[in-house]
């Protein structure tokens, strides 16, 4: 599971700092700013890379449950983004969107997963 979460979050970042942006550059009728959307990106991603070697080690129950109330955030973000993008975009600009998305919806599954596999937070012996 840690795997995963590893996998999707490093692709997950990657894909929101530097293919979002260049892929709506293509697919946006405007063609937007590609360096512009880059830095956009980048600050919109400070928390992430803060929680990024959390994310990696996925042992902390603490820092993982932090890192799910922010990703959940991104979730929801991303969700009001594609839905707003749906009454106006092209197809190929909206599928952008929903690939973000679904990369979004992928961590915070193996989060919950991982995060139900690590040991009591509160350590009670009983």
């Amino acid at each position: 599971m840690q795997r995963r979460l590893m996998l999707t979050w490093l692709v997950w970042l990657v894909y929101r700092l530097l293919g979002l942006p260049v892929l709506i550059s293509i697919f946006n009728p405007m063609n937007p700013d590609i360096i512009g959307g880059i830095a956009w990106q980048a600050l919109w991603l400070v928390p992430a890379f803060i929680l990024t070697p959390w994310i990696l080690r996925g042992r902390s129950p603490y820092a993982l449950l932090v890192g799910s109330m922010i990703t959940l955030v991104y979730l929801g973000a991303s969700g009001v983004v594609l839905f707003t993008r749906i009454y106006g975009s092209s197809w190929a600009e909206i599928l952008v969107y929903v690939f973000d998305f679904v990369l979004l919806l992928s961590i915070n599954t193996w989060l919950f997963i991982l995060l139900k596999w690590l040991p009591s937070m509160n350590n009670v012996e009983k």
